[in-house]
């Protein structure tokens, strides 16, 4: 039985403790999640810089899973659009029973596996996807299939488990392993489990759009401006990245059609077209405008 499913004494009783106490261990299980992760920091960086290599090209950015780990890999990947300005039309969840299954059951979908594999054929997987499989026991058929199938078809592979040693970590070009152990409730792996998952697709889809460029000096600067406070954050950014003055700021955001790399680069200097121009020369990374920017003006 894999470990995230077994027993453990401790909590036998978890239902007849006092609230309190029963609250304080299962965030002692939450806080230990979380810590099972500190040996995998290199594993993640490596799968985020080759996963960034491969993504330069215009590839999508593929969330595999069942039940909870299908639904805590969703929402990892419907956070990167409004934060990053990553695009609908690059990303693709495969949940094993369809979309459905994000607010209704389908266990039993989950061990469909010639379903996982007709779903990569029919999104055409290739060589410039990025595939991410999560699944807590590490042994879901759907998730399997479908991350061998993408790695047939020449898409980079990376897996996410909380059990060693199984076959979903092994089918993947990079296994991510948060051995979160057993849980507070048996089986109930929306608790350690999935705050683990969380976590490394936190780190996982951050570090790779930091190798992307999407981020500069510690800001959004891909943030796509969607409300008013958003647009104050716009102007604030553009603030602190040009050192300019907040009417600037304002005018750069409004010529640039709100897109902030764009405006950051009018308010150093540069006209619309010029600004445009410049991020399209050095990739759409605003570290390497600034600098070939400050490079010619010395």
């Amino acid at each position: 039985m894999p470990n995230t499913e077994s027993v453990n004494p401790r909590f036998a009783d978890i239902d007849s403790w006092p609230t309190t106490e029963a609250v304080e261990a299962m965030l002692e299980g939450q806080m230990s999640a979380v810590a099972s992760i500190k040996g995998q920091t290199r594993q993640i960086a490596a799968a985020a810089e080759t996963a960034a290599a491969r993504l330069q090209n215009g590839g999508r950015l593929v969330y595999v899973g069942a039940g909870t780990s299908g639904r805590v890999a969703v929402q990892d990947g419907v956070e990167l659009g409004p934060t990053f300005g990553w695009p609908d039309t690059r990303l693709l969840y495969l949940l094993a029973g369809g979309t459905d299954a994000l607010v209704h059951s389908a266990e039993g979908a989950e061990d469909d596996a010639d379903d996982a594999r007709s779903r990569i054929d029919e999104a055409a997987i290739g060589r410039g996807d990025v595939v991410i499989g999560v699944a807590a026991s590490g042994r879901t058929p759907f998730t399997i299939a479908a991350l061998k199938a993408a790695k047939e078809a020449g898409a980079l592979t990376i897996a996410i488990a909380n059990n060693a040693g199984t076959e979903l970590l092994d089918a993947a070009d990079h296994g991510l392993l948060a051995a979160t152990g057993s849980e507070a409730i048996a089986g109930s792996t929306r608790m350690k489990a999935g705050t683990a998952q969380k976590a490394i697709l936190n780190l996982l889809s951050t570090a790779i759009m930091l190798r992307l460029g999407r981020v500069y000096r510690g800001l959004m600067v891909d943030m796509v401006i969607s409300n008013e406070k958003l647009l104050n954050r716009a102007f604030g950014i553009v603030r602190s990245l040009s050192n300019c003055s907040e009417a600037m700021a304002v005018k750069a955001v409004h010529l640039a059609g709100n897109d902030i790399k764009t405006a950051v680069l009018i308010a150093l200097g540069k006209n619309p077209l010029e600004a445009a121009a410049l991020l399209r020369e050095h990739g759409g990374i605003l570290r390497d405008a600034v600098e070939a920017l400050d490079g010619n003006a010395s």
